[in-house]
């Protein structure tokens, strides 16, 4: 169901090409290269739908490859709101307060910063279960600037209360982050990255993924003897934060449930000298925000250092690495400094 009339939009002709592009370059499961990050969450969604007609899916003239089918199959469970991103939000609402399963996606800045009072007051203080999916986390839209930055989106979700957050960090991740978000009954914010990216996961089983976090790379009943310090990321920084953990003797925690956090991860944190945390997101508000705030509630006295985007508007238009690159958030300046063994609590940054 295509609400859009008119031409198509520019936003929609660009995604259409990335998706081509994700289609042409999606490798086998045995590959260490695994799909589209966003093709391995919404063939979940898809999957859902064809089975159960209440499962809708909502855009803002956003495209994704692996929804096609549904929208040529299904075309009443796909609706192309336009780019009308508050009037989607109040659709998506009136569908679940009649039962519907409603999955709204867009680009991250849109379909969250432009429409917070719609998402406040008709989805959030009514608890209703509209799961919202932000394309492009951090700094993956670089070349098309300020706009399009998604380095506030955790912030601005967590302070709403009936709000869930998931960030998986590859594919894996994001297909079991779908099959959760459809068991619960509360508002999601699923934070998904673009293309394809390196695999963290491969021994991953839905079964594994009920407290919101794991030791990256690592079964949840290793027995390899911890280190002393901890990188605490999530998203597309996991896969970065594996390949410093090796170079600097750390141990790594993906959090792909940022809200809420699971209570089992103080008795984890408890067990290290030194905290860091490494997000694609600004100082204020993110993942490291809310380590501090979980920390200081469950009484964990260890020095945190957050690294992260300053808390400064980016008005650049550039690649994804020369951006990161400018804020020093790049491996190897991250590897120094977790290295250097600086301790400390409060508002760090090395962007």
């Amino acid at each position: 169901m295509d609400l859009w009339s008119g031409k198509v939009s520019l936003t929609s002709c660009s995604t259409k090409i990335s998706s081509k592009v994700s289609k042409d370059n999606k490798m086998s499961k045995d590959s260490k290269m695994s799909k589209d990050i966003r093709d391995a969450f919404f063939d979940e969604i898809c999957s859902f739908a064809m089975k159960d007609k209440d499962v809708i899916v909502l855009t803002d003239d956003f495209d994704v490859f692996s929804l096609r089918k549904l929208k040529e199959e299904r075309p009443d469970q796909f609706i192309n709101v336009g780019v009308a991103e508050q009037n989607m939000i109040a659709v998506a609402a009136g569908l679940a307060s009649m039962g519907k399963k409603v999955f709204v996606f867009g680009i991250s800045s849109f379909v969250l910063f432009r429409c917070y009072e719609q998402i406040k007051f008709l989805i959030c203080s009514m608890n209703l279960p509209v799961k919202i999916v932000g394309i492009g986390s951090g700094l993956s839209f670089g070349f098309d600037g300020p706009t399009h930055h998604g380095v506030q989106d955790i912030a601005v979700a967590r302070t709403l209360p009936e709000m869930r957050i998931y960030n998986p960090s590859d594919s894996l991740l994001a297909a079991n982050c779908a099959i959760e978000v459809m068991k619960t009954n509360e508002p999601c914010y699923i934070r998904i990255d673009k293309g394809i990216l390196p695999d963290v996961y491969s021994w991953l089983r839905s079964d594994m993924c009920w407290q919101g976090f794991l030791r990256a790379g690592m079964p949840p009943r290793s027995t390899r003897p911890r280190n002393v310090k901890i990188i605490i990321s999530t998203g597309k920084f996991v896969c970065m934060a594996k390949e410093i953990a090796i170079e600097a003797d750390v141990d790594v925690i993906d959090i792909y449930r940022i809200k809420p956090l699971a209570d089992e991860l103080a008795d984890e944190l408890r067990q290290y000298e030194n905290i860091y945390v490494l997000e694609e997101h600004c100082l204020t508000g993110g993942l490291g925000s809310a380590i501090l705030e979980f920390c200081s509630d469950h009484k964990i006295n260890i020095p945190i250092q957050r690294i992260a985007i300053p808390d400064e508007h980016c008005f650049k238009y550039a690649s994804r690495d020369w951006l990161l690159e400018d804020y020093q958030l790049t491996k190897d300046q991250i590897r120094n400094e977790v290295s250097a063994n600086r301790s400390g609590t409060g508002a760090v940054s090395v962007g």
